[in-house]
Formats: C-alpha cells, sequence, structure tokens
C-alpha cells in the first residue's frame, strides 16, 4: 500500500506561507501554525504540538536557531517514529548537530533542508534545497521538498547542508552590495539607470540575482523578498560559526547593520543602496 504523505508547516513567513499554499492545494496540508497567529490560514492549528498530531512531515522554516529550538520543544513531547522533522530554516551547522539529537532521541527523523531562492521562487516551485541527513531520511523527505522545488542537492550531513546555505547567502550579499555601490558610483557621475544596466547585462559580472533585484533598485521598491534583518543573521551566524575568517561576512554584517540601524530591517536586502 503506498503510504500516505501528510504535511505540517511550522512558519508561516514569506516562504513558510507560499509552501504551506502549495502543499494546501495538492492534498497534503494537514495542519499550520505560526508565532503571530493566522487562523483564516488554510488548516490552523493553535499550537506546534496540533500540527504533529495531525501530520507526520514536519517542515520548520522560522526565523533563527533560538525559534527553531522554541518550535522543537513545542512539538518534542508528540513526536514518536512516523515523524520527519524537515529543518528548512537557515541556522548553523552546531545548532544543526543539537536539534537533530533532540528530533531524534524521541524516535522521530531528522533532515537538514535550508533552501535559496527568496519569495518569486517560492510562489513559483521553484526553491533549491540543500539537504543532509541520513539516507532512509533523505528518501521520505524528497516527495514533499520537490512539490516545492526545481532542484534538490544531497550533501553528506546536517552540518554541510548549513554550510552550504550560509556560503551561498554570503556570495549574494556581497554580490548585492557590489551592485548598489556600482549603480550608486553610476549614478553620482550622470549614467542613467537605463544605461547603466544595459551596459551591465553582457558584462561576466552579470547574474540572475541582478536580473531579480534590478527592478527593484531602479523604483526604489523595497518591498521584502529576502528582507535586511534576516540577511544580517546570517552573515553573524556564518562569521560566528566558520571554521576559517570570513572577512566578506564582517563587511556585511556592518553594511546590513547599517540599513537596519536606518530602519530598514524589515525591507528587502536591496535596502542595502539606501546606505549610499
Amino acid at each position: 500500500m503506498k503510504e500516505e504523505i501528510t504535511v505540517g508547516v511550522l512558519g508561516l513567513g514569506i516562504i513558510g506561507s507560499a509552501w504551506a499554499r502549495h502543499l494546501h492545494a495538492d492534498g497534503l496540508l494537514r495542519g499550520v501554525w505560526n508565532r503571530t497567529p493566522q487562523p483564516d490560514f488554510p488548516k490552523w492549528k493553535k499550537t506546534p504540538a496540533e500540527v504533529a498530531d495531525a501530520a507526520e512531515r514536519l517542515i520548520i522554516v522560522v526565523a533563527d536557531p533560538p525559534a527553531v529550538q522554541s518550535v522543537i520543544e513545542a512539538i518534542l513531547p508528540r513526536l514518536t517514529s512516523r515523524h520527519l522533522v524537515i529543518q528548512s530554516s537557515t541556522i548553523d551547522p552546531k545548532s544543526s548537530s543539537k536539534f537533530a539529537a533532540m528530533v531524534r532521541a524521541s524516535g522521530a527523523a531528522y533532515v537538514e533542508s535550508p533552501f535559496t531562492g527568496s519569495k518569486p521562487a517560492a510562489e513559483q516551485r521553484k526553491t533549491v534545497f540543500f539537504v543532509g541527513g541520513d539516507a532512509a531520511d533523505i528518501i521520505r523527505a524528497v516527495p514533499v521538498l520537490a512539490r516545492l522545488s526545481q532542484e534538490r542537492f544531497v550533501l553528506g550531513s546536517i552540518e554541510q547542508a548549513t554550510v552550504m546555505k550560509l556560503s551561498c547567502n554570503l556570495q549574494i550579499a556581497a554580490q548585492l552590495e557590489a551592485l548598489c555601490e556600482g549603480l550608486a558610483w553610476a549614478r553620482k557621475a550622470g549614467i542613467s539607470d537605463e544605461t547603466y544596466f544595459t551596459a551591465l547585462r553582457p558584462n561576466v559580472a552579470w547574474s540572475p540575482l541582478y536580473t531579480l533585484k534590478e527592478a527593484k533598485l531602479r523604483t526604489g521598491d523595497f518591498a521584502p523578498q529576502f528582507s535586511v534583518k534576516h540577511m544580517l543573521k546570517d552573515m553573524k551566524l556564518a562569521d560566528a560559526t566558520a571554521s576559517l575568517p570570513l572577512p566578506l561576512a564582517r563587511v556585511m554584517i556592518e553594511r546590513l547593520g547599517l540599513a537596519a540601524q536606518k530602519g530598514g530591517g524589515d525591507e528587502d536586502m536591496s535596502a542595502l543602496l539606501k546606505n549610499l
């Protein structure tokens, strides 16, 4: 008999809400929860524990390691061998090891599955996952992740999955700062945005990130796809936990921190342009 897939989503931010709607449309969603109540959301539950009672595959997508820990502590009494926790928040390797041990001690399985791709990717089911964990557990996670993504990269361990995610975010932050600095300089020199982006597009420096952010930078639309505060958190995690110095991470902590101090913490990280 084919195994029934039932899914719960814990965290209904920009990404979690998009994933939950896809899973609801696919008939797999059995429960959702968010720290800020959203009782009108399909399959809303009042507590994380109720989500764990309703579903056997549980996706956690919240802000940071303390938030992940609070969710795991809330569901831990309800976890059994039928459960698989798919941890998709951006966290550090040490936290990943800690949370996996907590979940596995209950008899449940744990997979680390951070992702790349902001709001548009989540809405279009084009998220890319970096998956780490035991092979059998990953096999159980893939049917869910495949419904939300265009690619899944399987890494050797849960810790490696977190490093891959933080490494990607370091590069995204640094590239976006470079784009903002170049644009601000060009504007100061009297070069129009149209000329700047048209001339930059065939250059080797052009990237999909620039395609994603061009319109936001040209129009000053800083509605969040990936917020300043979340990227700042990620750069702090990278700097604090990396096994070697990351000079660019420290630069980006300063730049993102300045954007947050100017009131842009909840804005899209393209608000780095405001610093200039």
